[in-house]
Formats: structure tokens, sequence, C-alpha cells
């Protein structure tokens, strides 16, 4: 009995996994056209119908087809027609009606050294309206490093704008020539040399504590150097104070060897202003003279550190540069 019954169990299990089989089957199939139909809806091109009588093209590579189809930019130049593309748009730059972007593009020049038509560009730029643009102009050409504009560097120092003159002296300091050294006396001492000077306009803003203070601080920040001041010294300054600018005209006169500027740094060491103290004691230091030892000596008493730092390094320097000097001329003369 058992032996009958157990034949009709075996053959409903055999037909369970048959059915279960076929269920599977179906299951795999379904899915497989779900994934035909999506490749379908992605790239209906390839299943479109070839026109009558022509075969149907094969499917195209997805990413070089849109590769193709990127529009190029409006914009877009030719390699070998850049470089002109470019100057045409600088030169559009240099004569925009904006002061602002005029004196942009007219500053970029200095990029362009051992070029005639950039140093043409900037020196008609010296011949501005606006003083932000004949500023831009002289710092070009002491960038590109223009030797052929020396002379109009040196008409710019006469500029009735003193920020376009101290750009003028920067940049003929910078091509080696020693006309630039004047502005910077004058900003220190606020005084005319005997033979040459600034303008009325340029002395009247000298003589203006704020506004030499603004030139200092603001304009004149690239063509009056105060790295060797230190800023953390310069915050403290008001902003009424003109001592900033004339420290770091100090600092400039450094290697100006004319006796009238020798003469003008000794008196700094004496000046109102701590600032221009120290710096008129480095410019000794750096200038090696030993004969300025005395003077450098009376800043070692001096009420405020920076000052007396100043002098204890410029005395030692000072100190070891003439006894060099010492035993070179004994060593001379035993010789």
């Amino acid at each position: 009995m058992a032996a009958h019954l157990e034949a009709p169990i075996s053959r409903k299990l055999n037909g369970g996994e048959i059915l279960t089989s076929l269920l599977f089957g179906i299951v795999v199939l379904a899915l497989a056209a779900c994934l035909l139909h999506g490749r379908t809806i992605q790239n209906p091109a390839s299943v479109q119908p070839a026109p009558s009588g022509k075969p149907a093209p094969a499917a195209q590579n997805t990413e070089a087809s849109h590769e193709n189809e990127r529009p190029t930019s409006a914009n877009s130049v030719a390699p070998d027609k850049l470089p002109s593309q470019a100057w045409k748009m600088l030169v559009a730059g240099c004569e925009n009606n904006s002061l602002t972007e005029r004196a942009k593009a007219v500053r970029v020049l200095g990029l362009l050294p051992n070029d005639s038509r950039a140093s043409k560009l900037a020196e008609k730029a010296l011949g501005d309206e606006k003083p932000e643009v004949r500023l831009s102009a002289a710092a070009a050409l002491g960038d590109m490093r223009s030797r052929a504009s020396i002379p109009k560097l040196r008409k710019a120092l006469n500029d009735s704008d003193i920020s376009v003159a101290l750009a003028a002296a920067h940049a003929l300091l910078t091509l080696h020539d020693k006309s630039g050294y004047e502005v910077y006396y004058e900003v220190l001492t606020q005084q005319r040399k005997a033979t040459k000077g600034l303008i009325a306009s340029q002395m009247a803003t000298l003589h203006d504590p704020k506004k030499i203070a603004l030139l200092g601080f603001e304009e004149g920040i690239g063509f009056v150097p105060f790295a060797s001041i230190g800023w953390s010294a310069i915050k403290e300054i008001r902003k009424d104070d003109a001592s900033p600018a004339r420290a770091a005209a100090v600092i400039v006169l450094t290697d100006d060897r004319d006796p009238d500027t020798t003469k003008a740094l000794i008196n700094a060491t004496q000046d109102n202003s701590w600032l221009v103290r120290a710096a008129a004691l480095e410019a000794l230091a750096r200038r090696g003279d030993p004969s300025a030892l005395g003077i450098v000596e009376l800043g070692l008493n001096d009420e405020k550190d920076n000052v007396r730092f100043a002098a204890m390094a410029a005395a030692v320097r000072l100190y070891m540069i003439g006894q060099s000097r010492l035993r070179s001329r004994e060593k001379s003369s035993r010789q």
C-alpha cells in the first residue's frame, strides 16, 4: 500500500519542478525583453527601418556621435590666427572709452618685452588724459625694460600727478637711469634740488600730509617699496601720516651716491618719525660708508626699539667694513 502511495507523490514533485523551471524561463525572457526595449529607446536610430532599396546602416558608436554633435564656440579662433586676434583685442582695450578698461589693458603691456608695438602703445598711453592710464603706461614700460622709452619716462617725471611721476621714477630706476632718484629725494625732503625739481602741482601734494599718505598707501604702493620697513609697523601709522611714503623713499635712495642725497639720509636719522629714522639707518648701513658710524651710534639711544635695533646692526656692519678696509690699506703699504 505504501508503495502505491509513494508513486503519485513522486510524480507530483517532478511536475512541480517542471512548472518551476518554466516559470523561471518566462521571467528570464521577460527581463531580456525589457533590456532590449531600453536600448531601443536610448538609440532609436538603430532600429529605424531603412529606406526601400537600401540596406540598414550599421549602428554607430554613441559616444563618437555625441562628440561630433557638440557645437563649437562662436568665439573660438584657429591657433594660427590667435596672436593677431589677441593683439587686436588688446589694442581695442587700450583705446576703450572706459578708464578702468584702458588702464588695465595698458598695464599688461609690460608682459611683452622686446615688442616695439607694445612699447609704442604704452608710450602713446603716457599722453592719456587720465592719470591712472599714464601711471599704468609708465609701469608697463619699466616692466618691459624698454630703454628706448627713457626720454619719454624722464618727461613723465614732470607729470602734473605725483603718482605718475613716481611710476615713471620707478621705471627709470628699473632701467638703471639715475634720474629716477629725483622724485624720491623730494618725497623724502619735500625740497627741490638746486638744479631740478618737481612742478608746482606735485609739490602741493608733497606738502599735504593726507595726500602723500594716501599716495603711499594706495596709488604709490607699487612704486614705494614698503617690504624692508615691515608691514606690521606701517599698520600702526595714522592714515594722515606721510612717514611711510617718506621712509620708503629713503630705502630707494640707498643706492643714490649724490652728495645731496647723503646729507638728506644723515638728516633723516634725526627725523620726527621713527619709521623714517629706522629706514635712514638701514640705508646708511647698506651704503657701507664707515664715516657714517658716528651718526649711526646716536641711534643706539633712540626711544624706539625699532630704531635702536637698526642702529645696532648698522654699527656692526659699518665697523666691520671699516676694519676690512684698514687691513687692506696696511697690507698694501707693506708690499
